[in-house]
């Protein structure tokens, strides 16, 4: 109940019909695994830098309907995240502006429900613009791969600590690692992980 008057608010708030299909039923039952990369860690003073997302249909990842963003920032990228992710300055000045990357992922989303690892993080930051610039959050269903991991590992019986870092949970799943913090191989990788976990 509680869920659907907020789904309902966060209708009322949308600016523009446009892209009033992000509220209907998918209409079909594919899933749009996603993951972001950004300028900085703290989520309140970072930047989307790029975004990936594939499709999955069916228990298989359409690597043929991808999605890969590079965004032009605004910031000064944190030397940290540089590191992880190898994106500087240079490799995105001819990216994206960062409305019309949101804009984009939108299309290619739809109403689908999202999948992702930390996904939380990554809807937080698709909503810090997508809120000021359509007035809404993301209303899609969002499915977290870490916590039906947990789910799949945890034993009632004998309980022993679960490790949920990205890297082990391939490892222990048996799936190839491409190498992290590239939001397009990350979605790949995340989107195996749900698809062995739906099969298991």
């Amino acid at each position: 109940m509680l869920k659907t008057l907020k789904n309902w608010h966060n209708r009322r708030q949308l600016n523009g019909e446009k892209y009033a299909f992000l509220f209907d039923e998918a209409a079909d039952e594919d899933l749009i695994c996603f993951d972001c990369e950004t300028s900085h860690l703290n989520p309140k003073k970072a930047e989307i830098l790029s975004i990936g997302a594939v499709k999955i249909k069916n228990n298989r990842i359409l690597t043929s309907q991808k999605l890969e963003l590079l965004i032009n920032p605004r910031c000064k990228i944190d030397e940290t995240s540089i590191k992880i992710h190898q994106l500087r300055h240079c490799d995105l000045e001819n990216g994206l502006q960062v409305e019309d990357a949101i804009l984009c992922f939108l299309d290619f989303i739809g109403s689908r429900p999202l999948v992702g690892y930390y996904l939380e993080f990554d809807v937080a930051m698709i909503n810090k613009y997508l809120k000021p610039l359509l007035g809404i959050r993301l209303p899609n269903k969002q499915i977290e791969v870490s916590g039906l991991y947990y789910d799949y590992k945890q034993n009632v019986f004998n309980p022993v600590p679960i490790n949920l870092r990205f890297d082990a949970i391939l490892k222990d799943l048996d799936l190839p690692a491409f190498g992290q913090h590239d939001a397009l191989n990350d979605a790949l990788m995340t989107a195996m992980i749900y698809i062995k976990l739906q099969n298991i």
